[in-house]
């Protein structure tokens, strides 16, 4: 073999080394995931793009208030925040979230509620009203948009199950200027 094969022969192998190591991250540990859509604004605006944790996700359930993506359906997945937990009773009344019974600060909304211009940034709800069950069931979670006045979410997809979490957003890395470690 001269020179000039093994180099190629060297770059080959390096190649064929990076696209399996590419391959193993973004199938177990990681995925990019561009945002469509409004539903979880202004926290996050259609077209950013974020990186997706999926370390962990597969074992164990998420904190509330997290930012999941999730299987909606077989062409599309949705970002949106958990709100309740399996076993939780979710309501909500005079723009206050209740879990369990327990008024809940969603600090993260408050800068949003005052641009809204209406009483009622989310709509009184009672979990048992729109799912017809009184708790969220095991391996299910409920998850609503920041939008809450424009989001497809629990209020209409019903629970979502555990197995169609995709990761936890982690990060928000385009546009660049807006590059933010995800909370």
């Amino acid at each position: 073999m001269n020179n000039v094969t093994r180099e190629i022969w060297d770059w080959i192998k390096t190649f064929i080394v990076v696209i399996i190591v590419v391959f193993i991250v973004r199938t177990f540990f990681f995925a990019n995931y561009m945002v469509h859509g409004e539903s979880m604004m202004p926290t996050i605006e259609n077209g950013e793009r974020l990186i997706i944790n999926k370390i962990g996700y597969e074992f164990s359930e998420p904190d509330r208030y997290d930012l999941i993506v999730f299987h909606a359906n077989e062409e599309s997945d949705y970002i949106k925040r958990v709100i309740g937990l399996p076993g939780d009773n979710i309501k909500y009344e005079d723009d206050t979230l209740y879990v369990n019974g327990q008024a809940q600060k969603e600090e993260f909304l408050t800068p949003y509620k005052s641009q809204t211009g209406s009483g009622d940034f989310t709509n009184d709800f009672t979990l048992e009203g729109i799912t017809d069950q009184s708790t969220v069931p095991e391996g299910k979670i409920f998850v609503l948009g920041d939008n809450r006045q424009n989001s497809m979410d629990s209020r209409q997809l019903g629970f979502i199950n555990m197995d169609e979490i995709v990761g936890k957003a982690n990060i928000r890395y385009w546009p660049v200027d807006e590059f933010t470690l995800m909370r």
